[in-house]
């Protein structure tokens, strides 16, 4: 059974396929910045991710695998980023 979280709330070994980018709230600059900048750094819609390590205080920021890389994020940024865990990862 698969389920969708946003990917801050993702623990260390959750795997998923990224179902959206970005909070489509085009209004304010912030949201649309960080969304192109997650576009930039691979973070697509149908892109596999693993969460390999959480930092130490307040579990930021993480560690993923993103398809054949890897990326940091904080979990502010991860936020912005919803998927769908235990399906096709």
């Amino acid at each position: 059974m698969s389920k969708i979280i946003r990917l801050s709330e993702a623990r260390r070994g959750d795997r998923g396929v990224i179902v959206q980018v970005g909070t489509h709230c085009h209004h304010q600059e912030h949201e649309v910045e960080l969304e192109r900048r997650l576009l930039e750094l691979g973070l697509v819609e149908g892109a596999r991710v693993e969460l390999l390590h959480e930092g130490l205080f307040g579990r930021d920021p993480i560690a993923l695998k993103v398809d054949d890389m890897r990326v940091a994020l904080r979990r502010r940024e991860a936020a912005s980023l919803n998927i769908e865990i235990g399906g096709a990862a």
